[in-house]
């Protein structure tokens, strides 16, 4: 074999896993001037969280008929915002179809069961690869989470032992556990775990989040545990926070 060759089988490539909290925005209704309004406000509460943020726009959600969707500029209004669309959820064929149009991925309605991909056929002498674990141990953090720090508990809890400070952002499949004040970001169940709980020491967050569910700091402020030891679990699309 010459060397160009082996050259040519030396990988170049590599395809890896990876986590990223990306926001989903479902709409209810197509009213993009109104859309705007509100954004604005949602976006003014922490604009930190929706600074570049990563969006799935969901259509499913809207009417089956009415008004045809300007999905363009709906993708313009975001950016406008400072949110970046890699995707939508659709199942209305006119909403596919113009995502198609743009070379956006389309992903399947909320609670529509994904169709297996065919790999292409392997020799069957290949040995499966061994699933990863579904639970790992719960990550222990002991130092304080400075701002701009992100922490991410994958497959478990995460723990930490002292203050989470504004602008610091956890992350964890499972449940998050702050023994301090926790006045960052905290986003349990992000794989979309219904289970997972946040407890906190005090209340203080700029944002918390449940299975993609979430309440920023001006809705927390109004909540008579503010500032308080409390737990926050989610009740189908609603984030209750009850004392400790």
């Amino acid at each position: 074999m010459s060397q160009a060759d082996l050259l040519d089988q030396d990988p170049v490539f590599q395809l890896k896993g990876s986590m990223l909290a990306i926001t989903i925005l479902e709409l209810t209704g197509n009213d993009l001037e109104r859309l705007d309004r509100q954004l604005a406000s949602k976006v003014e509460q922490a604009p930190q969280f929706f600074a570049n943020a990563p969006l799935v726009l969901a259509l499913d959600k809207l009417p089956a008929t009415g008004s045809d969707l300007d999905l363009p500029a709906l993708m313009a209004l975001c950016r406008k915002h400072g949110l970046r669309t890699l995707a939508i959820r659709a199942g209305r064929d006119d909403h596919i179809a113009a995502a198609g149009a743009l070379d956006l991925p389309v992903l399947p309605p909320s609670g529509a069961r994904e169709r297996p991909l065919e790999p292409a056929a392997r020799p069957a002498a290949e040995p499966a690869r061994p699933a990863e674990p579904a639970h790992r141990p719960t990550r222990l953090i002991t130092t304080p989470i400075r701002g701009g720090q992100q922490v991410y508990a994958q497959g478990a809890d995460l723990i930490v032992m002292a203050a989470v400070s504004p602008g610091a952002e956890l992350l964890a499949d499972g449940h998050i556990h702050v023994y301090g004040p926790l006045r960052g970001r905290a986003l349990a169940g992000i794989k979309g775990n219904p289970e997972a709980r946040i407890f906190c020491q005090q209340l203080g967050a700029e944002m918390i989040s449940i299975a993609g569910q979430y309440k920023v700091a001006e809705d927390l402020r109004r909540e008579p545990l503010w500032g308080q030891p409390v737990q926050i679990a989610l009740s189908g699309d609603v984030l209750n926070i009850t004392r400790l």
